[in-house]
Formats: structure tokens, sequence, C-alpha cells
């Protein structure tokens, strides 16, 4: 569980959902009748506003050429910053902080929060719109605003030696109750019948920057149709944006962004070992992609564990919690969990992450390609897959081969890990029920481990209440729940296994 936690001198920051449509309409274009939308119950406006809009961005157009925008806005109702992020699965975020007293100082925690892809270079004022905004509003039944379109009249200047200045009309209609998509799609209908068109650009700023020349983003690297090459560039392509997109996300502590930039980093580590015949000469990147995941380990580790252990306190009769084992369980790991997240964002701020994204997209621009990547990937690639899990029954044959039972379980440990990478390879391929199987083998083999790991920190927990005078009986009945849900999953090994190997050997032959 993530916990928003906010460094010292952050402002609070409010997270909203964007869901709209943009239009490019003509300068005589009259708004449509909106009455009468099946699933408004009024119509109210329009009302007129100002709105004057500062942008900001790098020299060299960094967040503009990833559709990112910043600004300052005064007038309206959401008058201050706001960094817009771009479009995922249909849904843009934006994040506001109240205005500042300086128009020229982008907020401290605004400019940490696009670091990724400023990679430290200085932001600074790059354009200003001043827009004659007037709004409709739909409401429910109920009295509720459920969308807003906005008519914009648009007056935008580019700066520089020699300001740029254009002026446009556009539509923007955006749900505010966001279970409603439906309703955004009938008054669309409305709009466009009317002679509204689908905007050509996705936001004002990069209309206003057609002109200008962004900062290029790597463009995708020159591979065959169907080749292996076009798979495995085009899957390390997706986890580097992957990678990108949950940057602002663990910055903020956001819900499950730490787990999920760090799945994203070992997926690229393990897709360039396993496709090292495809895309050579990639070690020193893949200990890079190790550091990282090992900074962002210790959150992740603390997250888990504390919500784990809330679980199974809520879990137990009043009388079995015996002492303040909630708060050392609760409070004390949390506090530890906000100092990693500081350590955590200090990392992202550094020359040695940047530097990592920096090679990162050179690679996916210009990979290394072997004579291998031209080949048919069906072919070529399958062989990886099956080489992956031939790893994985190679680490357990070691593991069990171990008479010691601790030494034994250190070797199983490194199955574990064989399977993970056999699952990432699987999942880079489409091979969706090898990846399914591997899976199998990596969960149960992961609750033992988590199990052992728990017992482990719980005796260490103990031991500090035991110092403090505390009773640690409950700790006790914690360890032994552990231990009981280890003990089951390492019983319950076996038959998985069992039953994956057969699945694996006909789907591989």
């Amino acid at each position: 569980m993530a916990m928003n936690t906010l460094p010292t001198g952050w402002v609070l920051i409010v997270v909203a959902i964007e869901i709209e449509d943009k239009f490019d309409v003509p300068v005589d274009y009259e708004i449509p009748d909106l009455t009468g939308v099946r699933g408004a119950a009024e119509v109210v406006g329009p009302r007129s506003h100002q709105l004057v809009a500062i942008y900001f961005d790098t020299a060299d157009l960094r967040l503009a050429a990833r559709g990112i925008t910043l600004r300052r806005r005064r007038g309206g109702a959401d008058a201050g910053w706001h960094l817009k992020l771009p479009k995922a699965k249909g849904v843009r975020q934006e994040i506001t902080h109240p205005l500042t007293k300086s128009a020229k100082i982008v907020p401290p925690d605004l400019a940490q929060l696009v670091l990724a892809f400023t990679r430290g270079a200085a932001l600074a004022p790059i354009a200003e719109l001043d827009t004659r905004r007037s709004v409709t509003l739909l409401r429910g039944p109920d009295g509720r605003t459920l969308l807003e379109v906005a008519d914009d009249r648009v007056k935008g200047t580019v700066f520089g030696a020699e300001p740029h200045v254009e002026r446009w009309r556009e539509v923007e209609a955006e749900l505010i109750a966001a279970d409603d998509d439906a309703l955004l799609r009938k008054v669309g209908k409305r709009l466009r019948k009317a002679g509204a068109v689908p905007a050509d650009s996705a936001s004002k700023l990069s209309r206003l920057l057609n002109g200008a020349a962004p900062a290029p983003v790597p463009a995708p690297a020159p591979t065959s149709p169907g080749s292996a090459g076009e798979v495995v560039v085009g899957y390390l392509r997706t986890q580097v944006n992957a990678l990108l997109a949950q940057d602002p996300r663990v910055r903020r502590a956001e819900e499950d962004a730490v787990h999920q930039m760090r799945v994203a980093s070992r997926r690229l580590r393990s897709a360039l070992k396993a496709f090292k015949s495809v895309v050579p000469d990639t070690r020193p990147l893949q200990d890079e992609l190790k550091w990282l995941g090992n900074e962002l380990g210790e959150v992740r580790d603390l997250e888990v564990i504390r919500a784990r252990f809330g679980k199974l306190l809520g879990g137990l009769p009043d009388e079995l919690v015996v002492g303040p084992v909630a708060h050392r369980l609760g409070s004390d790991l949390e506090a530890k969990e906000s100092q990693a997240y500081d350590r955590v964002r200090v990392s992202l701020g550094g020359e040695r992450y940047f530097g990592l994204l920096n090679s990162l997209e050179a690679l996916v621009a210009a990979p290394p390609l072997t004579e291998r990547a031209g080949r048919p990937a069906a072919k070529t690639l399958t062989a990886v897959a099956a080489k992956q899990w031939h790893r994985v029954t190679g680490a357990y044959d070691t593991a069990q081969a171990i008479e010691d039972q601790d030494e034994r379980d250190i070797a199983m440990h490194e199955v574990r890990k064989a399977a993970k990478r056999a699952r990432y390879t699987a999942e880079a391929l489409g091979m969706t029920e090898l990846a399914r199987r591997a899976e199998d083998v990596q969960e149960t083999l992961g609750v033992h481990q988590d199990g052992v790991i728990a017992q482990e920190l719980l005796e260490r927990e103990a031991e500090t209440a035991r110092r403090a005078g505390e009773d640690a009986f409950t700790y006790g009945v914690l360890v032994g729940l552990e231990r009981a849900a280890a003990d089951r999953a390492y019983a319950r090994f076996p038959k998985v296994w069992k039953k994956t190997t057969a699945a694996v050997h006909g789907i591989l032959g």
C-alpha cells in the first residue's frame, strides 16, 4: 500500500483523470442546443471568463516532444499550476498545484515530477495562451455537473527573439462525472453534426508549437516486419515507456507505482538477458537496471510487509493482540517506508538514473541487432523461450540434489528467479500459456519465500519489543501463522511442479 507521503516543503497535490474530446471549429461555429441529451437533466450556461496560461519547457522542448504540458494559469475556477501527462488507456492524468507568487519559476515539486523527461535541464517560459472561454454545463437530475463543454477563442504566443502569434477557435467536451462516458459520446455526436471535427492536435500547446521543432523522441528502430528484431525491440520499447510512465507516480508515492516501475525494470533486464542473440552487448545496461531494481526494492518490500502484517493483525481476535504490536508493525514500518521513499527520490534525481534512461532510449532507437534479428520471429524466439524454461528445470534438478535442507531452500530461490525470467520471456513473445505456467512456479515458491522473510522480520521486531519491556506474545502468534503459510506452499509445490512441467512439455514439445 502506497503512502502518498510528500517530502518536507512539498504542497499537497491533487490528481484528476481527464476524459475529454477536443474539436476544431470554424470562427463562425455555433454550439448546438444540448437540451434533451439522454443522461442529462439540465443545461446551464454559457458563462464566460478569461484564462491566461504561461507554459514551461526546456529550451529544446523535451516535454512537448512527449505530449507533456506544464503551465501556470490565471483565471477560471481552476487557477494554478497544471501538469498534464500523456494519455494512458484513454485517460490523461492532471496534477495541480496552487498558484505561487513567481510567474517564472516552476514549483520544485512539479519540476521533480518531470525530471525523467527533462533529465535535469532547466525549465523556462516558452509560450502563452490567452483564452476567452465560454462554458456550458450538463447536469444530472440531482444537480451534479456531469459534463462541461468549453468553447475557446484562443490567442497563442510563442516566446523568442521574434514572438510568433496565432489565433484560432476550438471546442472541448470533458466528463466531470467519469463514470458516464456514454454521455461524452452523445455530446460529441451533436458537436460533430453541427460542424465540429476531431482536433488535429492533442492540446492547444502542441498546436501552437507545431511550427517549432520539439526535441525528437527516439524514432522506432528499423526492423523487418515479422522478424525477431521487430518483436524484441518492440517489447523493449514498451517496457521503457512503462518505466517512464511510472516515474512521476513513484515520486508521489502513488499506490502500486514502485511495484510497476520495478517490474518494468526487471522485464527489461530479463529481456536483455534472454534475447542477447538478437540484441547483444547489453551487460552494462543490465547492471544499471539491476541497480534501479535494488533502489526500488526497499520501498516495495516495506509496502508489502506492512500491508501483509496489517491484514494478519486485522484477522486476529482482540484477545490475541497484546501490547503496542499494531503500532510497531504499522506506524514504525510506515516511518521506515517514508524514509525509503526519500532515498528513492534522491536516486531518481541523480545522473546515474538519467544516464540509464538515456541508454535505454538510445538502445531502442538504434539497437545493435545481430544477424538473427532479421530471421522470422516465430522460430527464432520460440527457441529462446524453450531455453529459458530449461534453465528452470536445470535449477530445480540442482536444488533437489542438495541434501542439506537449508541449502536446498536457498537453491529453490534460484528456481523461483529462473521461473520469473522464463515468465517474462514468454510474456514478451505473447506465449500466454507458458507465461502462466511459469508464474505458477514463481508464485508458489514466492509464498514460501515471503513467509520465511516475514518470520525473520517478526522475530527481529519481537526482540525489539522485549527489550522495550513489551509483551511479545502476538509476535509469536504471527510467526506461527507465517510459518504455517510457508509450509503449506512448500508442501504444495511438488504437485504444482508436476502439473506445470507436464503442461510445458505439451507447449514446447
